[in-house]
């Protein structure tokens, strides 16, 4: 970071990439830095279109959890005892409906049972349940509290004793 003023929603960026990498940062944020940089300077391109129209500053937010859960699933990929699983709910138009979570929830589950420790990833489920642009109302953040809810209840309910299963939402 050339200056040592950071906007909130770099700090808040900071914060995701040190808990999303934890195990492999060992919670130090110099390290969180680091991946955090690197993903942004994949990003550059985007970044300076967004400049032009700071509107659109969510795509930016979608685009950097893309790229954080494409880069978490590469380094799960080389750690064959670890599983992983990425669900990404804004995908399809049902993506945030009770039926069609579990669906998804179980499939994953699914994958992950022959493993003693895993990760599930679940991503754009607050955008699907309350669409950029829309009002949240009391009934659209209900649901949504409603879906994370059933999603670690059903992950409890569904995953073995002795597996560690890390349940995670961005």
């Amino acid at each position: 970071m050339p200056t040592a003023k950071r906007t909130r929603d770099e700090v808040r960026r900071l914060h995701f990439i040190n808990a999303l990498f934890a195990h492999a940062t060992g919670s130090d944020l110099y390290l969180a830095e680091q991946i955090r940089s690197a993903i942004a300077c994949s990003m550059a391109e985007l970044e300076a279109r967004l400049q032009a129209s700071p509107e659109q500053a969510a795509r930016y937010d979608e685009a950097f959890n893309a790229a954080a859960a494409e880069l978490l699933a590469r380094l799960f990929a080389r750690h064959p005892r670890h599983g992983f699983y990425h669900w990404d709910a804004s995908l399809t138009l049902a993506g945030g409906t009770p039926l069609f979570s579990r669906a998804e929830i179980m499939a994953g589950l699914r994958r992950l049972a022959g493993y003693r420790e895993a990760t599930l990833l679940v991503t754009n489920l607050r955008s699907a349940l309350i669409p950029p642009g829309h009002r949240a109302t009391a009934r659209r953040r209900g649901e949504y509290a409603e879906a994370l809810g059933f999603i670690r209840d059903l992950a409890a309910a569904r995953t073995a004793r002795g597996t560690e299963l890390h349940l995670l939402f961005l």
